[in-house]
């Protein structure tokens, strides 16, 4: 394996994998990208050879950088890839098999096409935990809880920890001092409360599947129901997986289209459909930061960052304009934004900030740091 020393100091493959895509970046010391690819689709068993075309037209890597959105109950930071490391990351598959499983076929293959290479994972699930016992407890049995594992992990936390750090530097505070919501809003949905720095309460749960109403996915539904429509309806456990995960949310609701730009234009041409997905998604925004921003003292900002978060100008102003019971007003800047950017009007009670998602330059940042410290300790 390549020295950790000098792979701190070389260029990384940043591997961002999800359920229906594939980002691969290089990237040198100073955080510039030399060579990047962005795929629709999750990885397959074409991956191999998409990584290995961007690699010949890339400089030399010296180690690579994986995003994994569930690290399970032990795997609680970055971590050095070894074969035990490997076979942990499978159990932790089992919690969120829409996601783990295209990630490691993409860790998978850039372990066989580098082997000298250090390989190193960072969790979205490490943010949160350090979450206070009543945020990540379930009002279940505590036999269920102890035997089963059961309680909330919270997601996203790859990009919270990038956004927490750009709205400190946007405040113009340190992070340590803040308390503040954030809300990831992409194909994925999620608010987190932050108080001084870290994350103590967060809307998703034991899987990316809890919270808010998302793209493709239902969010919260009560249990109650999903019982009975496996022992009523007679709904199979496969098909209720299917759909609450990719049949759902914005897409069920309009019977269109799970993206808000689409929404957006088709409500404007009277699509009530369109309209509806667009009112339920943005109260269930409304309902996620309100119910984070109980565990603070204070709001001291509210944050947006991921795709819709920052493109869609309208679907911010409609979660805003409906929290003024927060100190939260509408009245923000109808923009697209492409960098770190206050839109609020000047003198807001409570300002909103706009973060672009950086989950692949924090990725970057907690390899390289990982790796500084793996080169101090020889």
């Amino acid at each position: 394996m390549t020295d950790a020393g000098t792979a701190t100091a070389s260029n990384l493959l940043v591997v961002d994998a999800g359920s229906s895509s594939l980002h691969l970046s290089v990237v040198d010391g100073e955080g510039r990208e030399l060579a990047a690819r962005h795929d629709s689709e999750a990885p397959g068993s074409g991956t191999r050879q998409v990584i290995e075309e961007l690699l010949r037209r890339a400089p030399p890597v010296a180690a690579t950088g994986h995003r994994i959105v569930h690290g399970g109950p032990r795997l609680l930071g970055p971590t050095l890839v070894d074969d035990t490391v490997r076979a942990e990351l499978d159990r932790a598959a089992e919690l969120a098999p829409l996601h783990v499983p295209p990630a490691l076929t993409a860790l998978d293959a850039t372990r066989r096409l580098l082997p000298d290479a250090a390989h190193v994972v960072c969790f979205d699930t490490a943010f949160h935990a350090g979450l206070p016992q009543p945020a990540r407890t379930y009002g279940l049995p505590q036999e269920w809880t102890d035997r089963y594992g059961l309680h909330r992990y919270g997601f996203h936390g790859l990009s919270y920890a990038w956004a927490l750090d750009r709205a400190a530097a946007l405040l113009d505070r340190p992070a340590r001092d803040l308390h503040i919501v954030i809300t990831h809003l992409g194909g994925g949905c999620s608010a987190c409360a932050v108080r001084e720095g870290r994350s103590v309460d967060t809307t998703m749960g034991f899987t990316p599947l809890e919270g808010m109403v998302m793209s493709r996915r239902s969010g919260s539904v009560d249990p109650g129901l999903l019982l009975w429509l496996q022992t009523s309806a007679g709904m199979e456990p496969e098909e209720l997986t299917e759909t609450l995960n990719r049949g759902s949310g914005l897409l069920g609701l309009s019977g269109t289209s799970g993206d808000t730009r689409d929404l957006v234009r088709s409500a404007a041409d009277g699509d009530r459909r369109a309209a509806l997905a667009l009112d339920v998604f943005t109260l269930g925004v409304r309902r996620g930061v309100a119910a984070c921003a109980a565990s603070l003292d204070r709001l001291d900002a509210l944050v947006f960052t991921g795709e819709i978060g920052c493109d869609q100008p309208e679907v911010r102003e409609a979660v805003c304009a409906g929290l003024g019971v927060l100190g939260v007003t509408g009245g923000l800047r109808p923009v697209n934004v492409r960098e770190d950017t206050v839109v609020s009007p000047a003198g807001a009670t409570v300002p909103v900030l706009v973060v672009p998602t950086g989950e692949g330059q924090r990725v970057a940042l907690e390899t390289r740091t990982l790796l500084t410290r793996h080169a101090g300790q020889k």
